[in-house]
């Protein structure tokens, strides 16, 4: 049994079979089969290695006209390796006893001569690992379907292990059998953590060399409470934590018997509780949980998932839908919050150094007229049937929140003249998101009819820390006394000034943080589906006095994890159940 510690960013438990997914995009089944099928497992490996040669053969000849034959011996070591009858051996081996897959077979027998090569004093040895490298590449192109189609394909619970997952892949997990995700790479403030708290999937990020320790196949335990991987557990463990799993149905029943109740304190201030969605599929899990809206609608899929820019119906029908669905509650629409990088099929002109500083965002809309207008009229189209609200994310100058407005009253002509109905009074708010946009708040109140605060990339932009980095994850804070100044700021002003506010990043939905939250004065949280239930638990067991002198005491701390510790006391204090 080994024990891998990464990031929690998506509470729950999850055994099953992992299904790993290599760094280089590809799958390794231990889907067995008849003995009959090796000679078609083998015919398979033949058909392969054939294509691999003449491959070779082709680099070999162009590389040689272009650089000299010394260059073109390059291929022909490949093609000696390809050939070897020692390697082929051990493949037909691992088939034929094993009924191993011919990919499979392929990616062990390299991925071991080549670590037997990289351990190797002599270096020019050594380097003979990176020709194997890529002579299994090769091999496994020629096997393996790059594309996706296995997070569709599933049949039996699985647990998803890979070196990173992107947005669109975390988006197309069969939920029908993926029961969470483990991955090397990425930081519990990133887009793919915010998908697997959307999709209600446990998950584990930043986990380190996963991929070395664990092979398809093996049973695997997530714990995205604690952030842990468990590969081959042993009977104690397998067994606390299937314990582990009934305690947890069992509390949440307990929890579902809140969906009807409002969330209210104990001392009478009502409190509005939204989702967060990503997709419109989660439509479901927001009804069931009672939620009072939609706060935070994020349209990136639309993009993300997209073959081509998606067209003004595509996004119409899209949050039509959602509005539709909750039936006259709101419904906060947010524009476009991508980077350019991710905008593949509107290819930059040069790599961004750094795309967090970069073009993304409201910058990357302003930038983009075509596509942001698009995207505007759409929802402008869905504002005439229900509530719908406007969201600008990552607004940092009064500048750009007026351009921003400037297009949507342009939109709004557009649509006048072509008689095509919508809300005229559409409510328009901004992300409060960066360090700048608190700074100015007081001049952006003035422009705006609500606010949300994104506390993801507050923190982020605050503290100067890369969410998705796990090298400097234990500087991603919540409870750092500089955002939560940050946050007072923004919310005392937007009081004092009459203007709703919300706070729709992940710290709205970490139990002992809605204490701190209630505390400053919010009365409206946006939070995953899945979180909505959890904070009503605390709403309705503490008062608003409580949490005032929680916040006076928690300012007056100098570190983030003293805050943090205070504040898990103090919840197991005065609502212990709420108490993960």
């Amino acid at each position: 049994m080994q024990v891998l510690q990464g990031i929690a960013v998506s509470p729950g438990i999850a055994i099953g079979e992992a299904l790993v997914i290599e760094k280089e995009g590809y799958v390794f089944s231990r889907r067995s089969f008849e003995h009959e099928a090796v000679d078609e497992e083998l015919a398979r490996l033949d058909r392969a290695t054939d294509a691999v040669a003449a491959e070779i053969e082709r680099d070999r000849q162009v590389i040689a006209a272009q650089l000299g034959d010394q260059y073109g011996a390059i291929f022909s070591a490949h093609h000696q390796m390809l050939r070897d009858a020692h390697l082929r051996a051990e493949m037909e081996e691992l088939i034929r006893r094993q009924n191993m897959t011919a990919e499979l077979a392929v990616h062990q027998t390299l991925r071991r001569c080549a670590r037997v090569f990289q351990d190797m004093p002599n270096s020019f040895l050594a380097e003979r690992a990176l020709d194997l490298h890529d002579l299994e590449q090769r091999l496994l192109n020629h096997l393996l379907d790059r594309g996706h189609e296995w997070l569709l394909d599933l049949d039996a619970p699985t647990i998803v292990l890979a070196h990173d997952l992107t947005p669109s892949e975390t988006a197309r997990l069969d939920r029908r059998w993926v029961r969470g995700f483990v991955t090397e790479e990425g930081g519990e403030g990133g887009h793919t953590a915010i998908l697997a708290r959307g999709l209600e999937l446990p998950a584990v990020v930043g986990a380190g060399q996963v991929l070395t320790e664990v092979v398809s196949g093996d049973l695997v335990i997530v714990d995205g409470d604690q952030g842990v991987l468990i590969v081959r557990p042993t009977k104690e463990y397998l067994s606390r934590y299937r314990q582990q799993l009934k305690r947890r149905s069992s509390r949440l029943e307990a929890l579902a018997a809140l969906r009807d109740l409002p969330a209210q304190t104990l001392d009478g201030t009502t409190v509005r509780l939204l989702a967060n969605i990503e997709f419109p599929h989660e439509l479901s899990a927001c009804l069931e949980r009672g939620a009072d809206g939609i706060g935070l609608y994020r349209t990136e899929f639309l993009y993300l998932s997209a073959e081509s820019e998606p067209t003004e119906e595509e996004h119409f029908q899209a949050y039509r839908e959602v509005v539709e669905a909750m039936e006259q509650r709101p419904v906060v629409i947010r524009t476009l919050d991508l980077g350019a990088d991710k905008m593949w099929y509107r290819s930059s002109a040069e790599d961004e150094h750094n795309p967090f500083l970069g073009l993304r965002s409201i910058r990357l809309s302003l930038r983009n007229v075509d596509v942001f207008r698009t995207q505007l009229r759409a929802i402008l189209r869905a504002s005439a049937l229900g509530p719908v609200k406007i969201l600008f994310p990552l607004i940092a100058t009064l500048r750009e929140l007026r351009q921003a407005k400037l297009f949507l009253r342009e939109t709004m002509e557009d649509l006048d003249e072509a008689g095509i109905a919508f809300n005229h009074h559409i409510a328009v708010g901004m992300m409060v998101e960066v360090p700048a946009a608190v700074m100015m708040i007081d001049y952006f109140l003035k422009e705006v009819d609500f606010i949300s605060i994104g506390t993801n990339d507050l923190i982020q932009y605050a503290l100067a820390v890369d969410r998705s980095n796990k090298e400097v994850a234990e500087l991603y804070q919540a409870c750092d006394p500089a955002v939560l100044r940050l946050i007072q700021t923004s919310l005392c002003a937007a009081q004092a000034a009459g203007v709703p506010a919300s706070v729709c990043g992940q710290m709205s939905s970490i139990p002992h943080c809605v204490l701190l939250l209630l505390g400053l004065g919010l009365t409206e949280f946006s939070v995953p589906p899945g979180a909505i239930l959890e904070v009503k638990r605390v709403c309705r067991g503490v008062t608003i006095e409580q949490c005032r002198h929680i916040v006076q005491t928690a300012l007056q701390m100098q570190g983030p994890l003293e805050i943090d510790t205070y504040l898990k006391e103090e919840l197991k204090k005065l609502v212990p159940q709420a108490v993960r």
